[in-house]
């Protein structure tokens, strides 16, 4: 941020439990400014940015105490007591990790960034989520809409050219879920893609299907 009135806002339930924040800014001056917990709750959310044309503010915030040297111009330094998961997030997480059988397993390769999200070492928005399969949006989005549609299991399925006799109901299903969600998120349209290997430009061996829509695809594809 190239200022210190870009859109700081600090949530006053944190104020309440005696937070105190240290906003530092400045380029050619620095300010420095303490906000400590007050007895009246009348506002959800403080904003400084709706003090910076006010006169007594940054006549009493030049006032303040200089910096110490080295400091960056513009940071931000909160102290609090870190907020940690509750107990009921706590057990829905060992369950997922329980219950989650790492991709090894079916000896067809080496585990992948899909286990952590399956075993919710690693969080994701899901969108869809089944006893089969999961439906999360992709975090590097290459369309408006962008998520990916995988199965639970991987199963030795670690590329649409290894699939077997007996998956293709797991395939028709995940095809299924990537229109339901599709039509409700894209309802002009969407695209459906299965990279498959080298030249597909596969690079996570654990089947998935991408669907982009919320844009005008274009004709070839790359």
């Amino acid at each position: 941020q190239n200022s210190f009135y870009n859109t700081y806002i600090v949530p006053w339930s944190l104020l309440q439990r005696g937070i105190k924040t240290i906003v530092t800014v400045g380029h050619q001056k620095s300010i420095f400014m303490r906000i400590i917990l007050s007895r009246f709750s009348i506002l959800p959310f403080i904003s400084l940015r709706n003090q910076r044309h006010n006169p007594t503010f940054l006549t009493q915030a030049k006032n303040l105490p200089p910096l110490p040297p080295n400091t960056p111009h513009t940071t931000i330094h909160t102290t609090a007591r870190q907020m940690t998961p509750t107990p009921s997030d706590e057990v829905a997480a060992a369950k997922a990790a329980a219950a989650h059988t790492p991709s090894d397993t079916d000896k067809a390769g080496p585990p992948t960034v899909f286990d952590k999200l399956l075993s919710g070492e690693w969080p994701t928005e899901k969108v869809y989520e089944d006893d089969l399969v999961l439906a999360f949006k992709d975090v590097n989005p290459q369309a408006p809409v962008h998520f990916l549609v995988i199965p639970k299991k991987r199963d030795g399925l670690t590329m649409l050219s290894k699939m077997r006799d007996d998956q293709k109901g797991l395939l028709g299903h995940m095809m299924y879920v990537a229109q339901s969600v599709g039509k409700k998120e894209c309802p002009q349209g969407f695209r459906v893609v299965v990279n498959d290997g080298e030249h597909g430009a596969q690079s996570v061996f654990h089947l998935h299907i991408h669907v982009f829509g919320g844009r005008q695809m274009k004709w070839p594809p790359g």
